[in-house]
């Protein structure tokens, strides 16, 4: 396993991290989770990332088990904060009341004093961005966690914070990305290389659609993710014809390049230096350790030219609105 530095952080992360969104949450039972969790241990990862409203607290108190087994500087842990956490519509979002109640159940849930990373999971346009900044570094200060980092904000919505803040505030953006979502090359990228800040990308292997095991105009497989309700609801953001298609151009690419369709995706998304950590869920140990061997693959000009080719123009590539996200910047 290979390790970048996070940001203008200390932290050093592995390329391949293990995320917990619809796996750990409820979709894969307490077993199953410990023993992926333990496989990553054993394959050199060491970052882990979930979030608050993962299963509504139950990702984080899965991970405060298992994690608080190890010795608290042998991993580095990130959550979130943003997400509806009861049935009550004002339980959300970044106000400084929600995020000082949150990061303080997140901590007692993940059986910890500190997390290394603490994320703003999507923007909130209701809140003062000056509120939610004052907020966040408050938490940074009381030594709740020791970096910031955010997740699917748009350029604008980045910018206004860091001009409140000055360079520093955060190390870390979480986008989607993979070779079907390439949008945050658009903008994000360049923006946050220029200020110190790392991408953790989520959904690299597209859910599951670039590991080629979803077939055109055949049903999902059995057991796998878009064969359950619960971790299929964000199908619709990467799951079409057009795209299955187009992963199968790629399967005789990676055979020829004697690699798994997994490590080819994978090693893709590492290919740029932006890019601190591809985060990965896993529902069998086996998987952690497939997709831990892309760390270190270093893809040829040839093959990323191959790539190209057989995706054609059905990757989404301009600016995307994420799921949740929302435009706009409130000021005090």
């Amino acid at each position: 396993m290979r390790y970048r530095t996070l940001g203008s952080s200390d932290l050093e992360v592995s390329e391949i991290s293990l995320g917990s969104w619809l796996t750990y949450s409820g979709g894969v039972e307490a077993d199953r989770t410990r023993a992926c969790t333990e496989a990553a241990f054993d394959a050199g990862i060491n970052f882990f990332d979930t979030a608050n409203v993962y299963g509504r607290g139950a990702a984080e108190s899965a991970w405060g088990e298992i994690l608080s087994a190890h010795p608290r500087d042998s991993y580095v842990l990130a959550t979130k904060v943003w997400g509806r956490m009861s049935d009550d519509p004002a339980d959300q979002g970044l106000s400084p009341a929600q995020i000082a109640k949150q990061i303080d159940a997140s901590l007692t849930r993940l059986r910890t004093d500190h997390v290394d990373l603490y994320q703003a999971h999507r923007f909130d346009a209701s809140v003062p961005v000056e509120d939610t900044v004052e907020a966040l570094q408050k938490v940074v200060e009381q030594g709740k966690a020791r970096y910031l980092g955010f997740s699917e904000w748009t350029p604008e919505q980045i910018r206004a914070a860091l001009d409140i803040s000055g360079p520093g505030l955060f190390v870390s953006s979480q986008p989607q990305y993979s070779m079907l979502w390439q949008a945050p090359e658009a903008e994000v990228f360049e923006l946050c290389a220029a200020n110190g800040i790392s991408q953790i990308v989520w959904s690299p292997l597209a859910q599951g659609v670039l590991t080629g095991k979803y077939k055109p105009g055949q049903p999902v497989p059995e057991g796998s993710r878009f064969a359950s309700a619960d971790m299929a609801v964000s199908q619709d953001l990467v799951y079409s014809d057009a795209t299955l298609e187009a992963v199968q151009r790629l399967v005789p690419i990676a055979e020829e390049a004697g690699m798994s369709m997994p490590t080819l995706a994978l090693a893709w998304v590492l290919r740029r230096t932006e890019v601190a950590s591809a985060i990965t869920g896993a529902s069998r140990p086996e998987q952690v350790h497939a997709n831990a061997a892309a760390s270190g693959v270093e893809l040829s000009a040839d093959l990323l030219t191959a790539v190209d080719r057989a995706l054609g123009d059905v990757p989404v590539t301009g600016p995307t609105l994420a799921p949740g996200a929302q435009t706009g910047v409130k000021h005090r």
